[in-house]
């Protein structure tokens, strides 16, 4: 850790930015991958295929975690995508992917805070067949790069601190364990302490290159075994090494 400015009243002070200006608004267009898409929500274009993949009785446990669900009819699914996942903060995703080329999961950027220069992604939702899969990591890193090319400076990830794949899953992905805020919030009538993870734009370039060097074709056999993993590589670059 660099040592801190000290202004000319013997205090220390924080990194000066002359040169940063808030970054635009994230736009509304599809990002488009080598083995997924992302395509800005539409009901009529992806509800029906969503729930198929996320919803019905099979997918109760998948939703413990979230603030809100589990769907076990379309009807109650398509609701809540009407009333909460049109707007522009939360701002939705529908991740296509597959040999089929069908919408499998949600994402979101949220908390979008230009004048901090501060981002979140979160509202994930991945079908069973999209889980574990190279897309699905390929969306994360889509959604990554561009926010980091739009010029945010902070990438956040926000957890129920008891949902260990979640957690396990942002340190894989790259982001730093920052600490735990206790009783942070209520939902579905229980508390929640909030396991928070980042990225930041010095974090950015070289966890880019290790992205870039797992999502390489080369880096998959035959089989599409992975002869590098990506926590192999984003390990080395986690600040708290956890």
């Amino acid at each position: 850790m660099t040592r801190p400015l000290i202004n000319s009243l013997g205090q220390p002070i924080g990194e000066p930015l002359p040169d940063w200006s808030p970054p635009p608004w994230p736009c509304k267009l599809p990002i488009h991958g080598r083995l997924c898409r992302l395509e800005p929500l539409s009901i009529a274009e992806h509800g029906r295929s969503l729930f198929d993949a996320t919803g019905g009785e099979d997918s109760l446990a998948d939703w413990t975690y979230m603030a809100y669900g589990p769907f076990a009819q379309y009807e109650d699914y398509l609701n809540w995508l009407s009333e909460n996942c049109l707007g522009d903060d939360p701002q939705f995703f529908a991740i296509v992917a597959g040999s089929q080329g069908l919408p499998q999961g949600l994402a979101s950027y949220l908390r979008i805070g230009p004048s901090q220069g501060s981002i979140e992604v979160g509202h994930l939702m991945f079908g069973r067949s999209l889980r574990r899969t190279t897309a699905a990591t390929e969306a994360m890193y889509l959604m990554m790069q561009r926010a980091f090319e739009l010029g945010y400076r902070r990438y956040e990830w926000k957890c129920d601190a008891l949902n260990e794949p979640s957690r396990r899953a942002a340190r894989r992905l790259g982001f730093s364990f920052e600490g735990l805020f206790r009783q942070a919030t209520i939902y579905k009538g229980r508390n929640r302490d909030t396991a928070w993870y980042a990225i930041i734009d010095k974090d950015w370039p070289a966890l880019r290159a290790a992205y870039e060097q797992f999502l390489t074709e080369s880096n998959f056999d035959e089989n599409g075994n992975q002869r590098v993993r990506l926590s192999e590589l984003t390990r080395p670059l986690l600040r708290d090494h956890r």
